[in-house]
């Protein structure tokens, strides 16, 4: 009993699902109608990659494979709205190409799209304006994982 005395912050994961034409899977939210990737809380027993997985399949339907590690997100840093100290965990995936199946948990999304990163949506949560750009950056190929709280430590490498 005494292990809940001591505070720690929340654990997510978020699937950026990006498919071989570089666009990127983004869903609507209901709660505030704003576009981002699909993802949410962990559970007891997996793992972030496996929450992350799960919660796109929940959220959208598509079966998806990790592929990268994109970073770790503190909430308090990223523009994330919560009132709980949250840890975000960005696991870039593929589309696996399997039947698609009717989401769960359809009712936490108003609509799904596909977008390129060119021509993203406007309305897109907070939370997720800083962390989509990191995916496509890990998805061009820079597989560097994102820890630090300044996204400009991770400018782009000159080959």
């Amino acid at each position: 009993a005494t292990i809940f005395s001591h505070p720690t912050p929340f654990a997510g994961g978020d699937a950026a699902i990006i498919d071989d034409e570089g666009r990127i899977l983004l869903v609507q939210r209901a709660d505030n109608g704003m576009w981002a990737m699909p993802g949410g809380a962990l559970e007891v027993g997996e793992t972030p990659a496996e929450g992350a997985v799960r919660e796109a399949l929940e959220e959208t339907g598509i079966h998806c494979q990790p592929i990268a590690l994109v970073g770790v997100f503190d909430s308090r840093r990223c523009g994330m709205k919560t009132r709980h100290h949250l840890y975000a965990f960005l696991f870039l995936c593929k589309p696996l190409e399997q039947s698609v199946e009717n989401p769960s948990h359809a009712v936490e999304v108003l609509q799904t799209g596909w977008f390129a990163e060119r021509d993203l949506p406007e309305e897109i949560d907070p939370g997720h304006r800083t962390r989509i750009p990191e995916a496509f950056r890990v998805w061009h190929g820079d597989q560097r994982a994102f820890f630090d709280s300044d996204p400009s430590s991770l400018a782009p490498r000159r080959v």
